[in-house]
């Protein structure tokens, strides 16, 4: 099953870039503030020399040493509070691009076509809203303050040492390929290394996803231990590519870790010949070790993090996936002028899988109530999810009203009050219009009931409703909305049960003078509608009234002739 995308590094670069737009100024704030507080921590290595030098002429006194070892304190607290300002500084802007695009994430998820969704499979949005925003928030207290040392130390250290003795900066920069080779390295294995890894807990969350919320369906076909399987291998997967990741980070410690070496003797033996040619003395010689000390000292610190970093910048690239998927016109349903429906030669299949949807050519008026009947596997679910949208035809073009609202045989209960539950489809609905809405789906007895009425919290932890109920609930949401198409799939599939009459008379309420299109599990539901067309391997081989149907003796009289003998 293909995920959703994932940007490449440029598109992640300029996204961020375009979010980073209102805060430039302090980010050049913090800029020269890392600058500045960075130099003044370069007073303690080049005072440490002096001392030397002074010590190795024997004119150090206790005055000197004194003033020198003041200076360095002083120093070392205004670097250090510099250090600590640049790194809040540059949380801050953090956190609030961060909170740019989570916002931007979960606004554009919203606004997905439903079919990107079903295709890519709601564990790939799930943990790219909820694990790869949490990654990317997490790293900001271990990366943000590495990240901010080592690129201003690198730079200021290094004009350090070509201040102190052009020779020293040479040294380091004969070594500096080492580190840029190792580091290219690491850029052209690490970011697939962790993608790979974020895509295999994407497709653990899936099964789980799955799992759980077919669980009913799991146990009923006992295939328990099948979907443990699937969890299970899943699992390995993240495992594998975790354990992946941690050996490509070893691998690039060993090459630092070569290029730290490298650096030291480098220095050290150039300081051995300026020093044996007079060109240095030693106080130079330790003032620039300790200048590439200082500059190894971030880059390990770097290092600490590089891990959670890369992790970061992986989920940071799936989430502007989301962000900057563009849709173009194609892609969606073709919105009618009025409320009438139309398909022109669609057609459909599941991945490369066969046909389901054939050639199905289609014209719903204003205002009709259109019945699908079949036996299972015909195509009416899929049918009714291309003319909704949550689907995208093979070939052929879908046109509908741009209100379309479609209610499943699975609906939801969301955690939060009754009246959150049904201002979800209209939010400047008064409590008037809840109770108009409940009133007319006979739900005022779930109201009744309630002890909070419409302050009562249902969902997870919250009132338990049943599962006539919540479809009665979910009924009241959609008449809310004020659909001009609306779509009930198997909606009123409790109807089996005592609530039957009810509900039906919930859907009623909810069709009344719109466009609908009904898959009817019960042919006295299909009764009922103004026509009903009869699908057959992915075709409509039939369509016509109740009466017409049943008088022309074909497939649906058939149907019809069945369920009466069996009421």
């Amino acid at each position: 099953m293909p995920g959703l995308p994932v940007a490449s590094g440029r598109e992640t670069v300029k996204e961020v870039w375009r979010l980073s737009h209102r805060y430039r100024l302090r980010l050049a704030a913090t800029g020269v503030l890392g600058i500045v507080s960075t130099g003044v921590d370069l007073i303690v290595p080049v005072a440490i020399g002096f001392l030397v030098d002074r010590v190795q002429a024997d004119t150090a006194d206790l005055a000197t040493v004194l003033t020198v070892t003041a200076v360095m304190a002083l120093s070392a607290v205004l670097g250090a509070a510099g250090t600590a300002l640049t790194i809040v500084f540059a949380t801050r802007v953090y956190h609030a691009i961060l909170a740019a695009l989570r916002e931007q994430l979960v606004g554009r998820a919203m606004t997905l076509p439903q079919y990107l969704v079903e295709r890519a499979g709601t564990g790939d949005l799930i943990s790219r809203s909820s694990d790869d925003v949490t990654a990317v928030a997490d790293a900001a207290p271990a990366v943000i303050p590495a990240l901010t040392v080592t690129a201003f130390t690198i730079v200021v250290s290094l004009g350090g040492l070509a201040a102190l003795e052009w020779p020293y900066a040479a040294a380091f920069a004969v070594v500096l390929p080492v580190y840029v080779l190792a580091v290219r390295w690491y850029l052209r294995i690490g970011p697939g290394v962790y993608r790979a890894e974020r895509a295999a807990m994407s497709a653990r969350a899936q099964q789980i996803l799955e799992s759980q919320r077919g669980y009913a369906t799991v146990l009923g076909f006992g295939l328990a231990e099948q979907r443990h399987r699937a969890v299970m291998t899943d699992s390995w997967r993240v495992a594998g590519q975790s354990l992946r990741a941690r050996t490509v980070l070893s691998m690039l410690n060993a090459r630092l870790n070569l290029g730290e070496c490298l650096s030291l003797a480098a220095v050290l033996v150039v300081g051995f010949v300026l020093i044996d040619h007079n060109a240095s003395t030693v106080g130079g010689a330790t003032t620039a070790m300790l200048l590439v000390l200082r500059l190894l000292g971030p880059v390990n610190q770097l290092l600490l993090v590089i891990d959670t970093l890369q992790s970061a910048l992986a989920s940071l690239s799936r989430m502007i996936g989301v962000v900057t998927i563009p849709i173009s016109s194609s892609d969606v349903p073709a919105q009618a002028a009025s409320t009438a429906v139309r398909l022109d030669e669609v057609s459909f299949r599941y991945s490369q899988g066969p046909r389901v949807l054939d050639d199905i050519t289609l014209d719903i008026p204003p205002g009709q109530r259109v019945a699908v009947v079949g036996v299972s596997g015909a195509g009416k679910t899929t049918l009714a999810g291309v003319v909704a949208g949550t689907h995208l035809p093979e070939a052929g073009r879908v046109t509908r009203p741009s209100r379309t609202a479609m209610i499943t045989q699975e609906v939801h209960v969301f955690a939060g009050t009754l009246r959150d539950n049904l201002t979800l489809a209209a939010p400047r609905a008064t409590d008037r219009d809840l109770h108009t809405a409940l009133e007319a789906t006979g739900a005022a007895s779930i109201l009744d009931a309630l002890p909070d009425r419409l302050d009562t919290l249902l969902g997870v932890g919250g009132h338990p409703l049943t599962d006539a109920q919540a479809q009665q609930l979910a009924l009241a949401r959609l008449l809310l909305t004020d659909a001009d198409l609306v779509i009930l799939d198997e909606a009123t599939a409790e109807a089996g049960s005592s609530y039957a009459a009810q509900l039906d008379h919930a859907a009623d309420a909810v069709l009344a003078g719109r466009t609908a299109v009904v898959v009817a599990h019960r042919l006295s539901q299909a009764a009922t509608c103004d026509r009903i067309m009869v699908m057959q391997h992915g075709r409509i081989i039939e369509t016509g009234t109740h009466g017409e149907l049943v008088d022309a003796g074909g497939v649906y009289a058939g149907l019809w002739t069945a369920w009466e003998a069996a009421r």
